[in-house]
């Protein structure tokens, strides 16, 4: 089924931030990013989903034909499902277990697995490379080994940039907030400079040691693709990825979106 032509409604729900995105003539033409509050009501999220469309310039929400949901926050899907119904007039498809045992890839624990995650790595394997290392740099830190024979290898997880660093103010009375800034000297000359070397040149060591590990482990060629929205801050991994793309995970729920899309397609003819 040919689907450039259509306008697709993604919204990927994160523990740290809301996505939404329109895919639109075989490209995503607007993201916008939010945080992922405590629970609201329904009305804020349909509210602020109108409010984006209507900054977007559409000009009215029956020019979107699909819409996708992937989520890692259970407590909002239900919420999140009835907003863009109310707001498009149509059921988002819910990446949810089921849809996973669904794809042509192998994907274990479907009940457990971040949905995210096996976006990352069907992206992955569809836009760039048999075999990939996905490194997303969220609010976890996670490295995800895909294969096209075998599916999803296996992954690892360590703490987010953000969430260490977060860990650290929060637990003592004097460090401040810092940003994340990688400093060129690995000795800091202030209290700012000395947690930013430690956290950032930390991590850098942490992403090569665990890729290096992994690769090891798997013993073949496998690319490695960053993503996540802090895949930018860490400037010294530039030559441990073979591609860089922030979209990667929306970039997968489009693809397991028009899988689903095709399978019921198939199912009426």
């Amino acid at each position: 089924m040919q689907t450039d032509n259509h306008t697709i409604l993604a919204i990927d729900t994160g523990n740290s931030n809301i996505v939404i995105a329109l895919y639109q003539d075989g490209k995503w033409s607007n993201t916008f990013a939010y945080e992922t509050k405590k629970l609201q009501p329904e009305f804020y999220y349909e509210s602020a989903l109108r409010s984006i469309l209507l900054e977007w310039n559409i000009p009215h929400p029956s020019v979107i034909q699909h819409a996708v949901i992937s989520s890692v926050v259970p407590d909002l899907n239900d919420i999140l499902i009835s907003a863009v119904h109310n707001v498009t007039g149509i059921y988002p498809l819910l990446i949810n277990p089921e849809v996973l045992k669904n794809l042509d890839i192998y994907v274990p624990l479907p009940y457990e697995i971040g949905s995210d995650l096996v976006a990352n790595a069907y992206a992955a394997i569809r836009d760039y490379h048999d075999k990939c290392i996905i490194v997303d740099f969220g609010t976890a830190l996670t490295f995800t080994a895909v294969d096209r024979s075998h599916g999803i290898l296996g992954v690892t997880i360590a703490p987010g940039l953000k969430t260490a660093m977060y860990a650290l103010f929060s637990k003592t009375a004097q460090l401040p907030v810092v940003p994340l800034e990688i400093p060129q000297n690995i000795l800091g000359h202030d209290t700012v400079s000395a947690i930013q070397s430690g956290v950032l040149h930390g991590y850098v060591g942490l992403v090569r040691e665990i890729v290096g590990q992994i690769k090891k482990t798997l013993s073949e060629d496998y690319k490695v693709i960053a993503t996540g929205g802090l895949s930018a801050v860490l400037l010294p991994l530039d030559d441990l990825f073979d591609y860089k793309n922030r979209m990667l995970t929306l970039d997968g729920i489009k693809h397991i979106y028009l899988h689903q899309l095709n399978l019921k397609y198939d199912a009426n003819q």
